[in-house]
């Protein structure tokens, strides 16, 4: 090799060493958090009670942006087509996920353009009424639904949302007839029915708990089959007459397809370290919501593939269509 051909080397090779060691190492600024819903409910809630301890064990901020609308398919398409960097993560439920993509084969992103990171919480959906409806108890709503099929309005985070197949649900089950008014998160929903424009919710624990200990609201039924502990005070469907009636929901996050694995295991283990902390166990358990993490993001990609089962046949089964 000539000596010029040699230095040439010598200095490209320089070039890409420089190159690499200039490159900031992840990560180099603030990460934003996409909830695909308005602040107050449940969605914003978990990634607020979150995003401090995680911001700090992975060494940048972590920034809220809420994009409300279309049952959370919004934020789920920015999230899908952002870029796979890791500056961009998605806190979603099983609405983004599983429930949005069978009711719409026009979304402008599918949950395969999303990489699941760790499911991050698990909750109870909560039926609540104004207590000026009259409405006191589960038996007491069927009641009232019989006899005025059509009148008694449902308030929930969105069409297509977990409340609403949470709803959907207990009307096939019931066979009554109500009317279903969605909003862009679950903090709205829950107003109109303290409001009085609407008469009952099927909500998230954060979104309607201050309202029940204020005495504005009356919880009718957790929706697992059993009582549970992060409502205390409130009865399961078993107890309250639905014994074949029981739903979970969940929170996780989730990148762009395409992130690097290195990230994504800085992700997941910032996520991991954050919801060990006590402060976020309680403040989650103090609004009825409970820490739910994956061993891995393999296994939370296992688990995604078996919930998505059971949503789109519950989408199916209570015929659950867009508005």
């Amino acid at each position: 090799m000539k000596k010029s051909d040699i230095l040439l080397a010598l200095v490209l090779g320089g070039l890409s060493l420089g190159a690499a060691a200039q490159a900031p190492a992840y990560p180099a600024k603030p990460i934003r958090l996409l909830v695909g819903f308005a602040p107050g409910g449940a969605a914003d809630y978990v990634a607020r009670a979150m995003s401090d301890s995680m911001g700090k064990a992975i060494g940048q901020p972590i920034v809220i942006e809420n994009r409300a609308g279309a049952g959370s398919s919004i934020a789920a398409e920015v999230a899908a087509k952002a870029a796979p960097d890791g500056y961009t993560v998605l806190i979603a439920s099983p609405s983004s996920i599983s429930v949005n993509p069978a009711l719409n084969s026009k979304l402008g992103y599918s949950a395969r353009d999303l990489m699941p990171i760790t499911k991050v919480s698990s909750s109870p959906l909560v039926i609540a009424a104004n207590p000026a409806s009259g409405i006191s108890s589960v038996q007491d709503l069927i009641a009232q639904a019989k006899k005025s099929p059509g009148t008694l309005n449902y308030a929930t985070s969105g069409n297509g949302s977990a409340p609403h197949l949470g709803a959907a649900l207990f009307l096939q089950l019931t066979g009554v007839e109500m009317t279903h008014i969605p909003f862009r998160g679950g903090g709205p929903a829950v107003q109109s029915v303290v409001a009085g424009d609407t008469q009952l919710t099927f909500g998230t624990p954060p979104s309607v708990l201050p309202m029940m200990q204020a005495g504005r609201l009356r919880g009718l039924a957790v929706s697992t089959r059993e009582r549970s502990g992060l409502v205390p005070g409130v009865p399961g469907m078993a107890e309250a007459g639905l014994p074949a009636y029981s739903i979970e929901f969940w929170y996780g996050l989730f990148v762009p397809v395409g992130t690097p694995p290195a990230i994504v295991k800085k992700i997941f283990d910032a996520a991991t370290t954050a919801m060990q902390q006590p402060s976020v166990k309680a403040a989650l358990a103090r609004e009825g919501t409970e820490v739910a993490m994956s061993p891995s993001p393999e296994q939370f990609s296992a688990f995604l593939n078996e919930d998505a089962k059971f949503w789109v046949k519950l989408v199916k089964d209570a015929g659950v269509k867009l508005d």
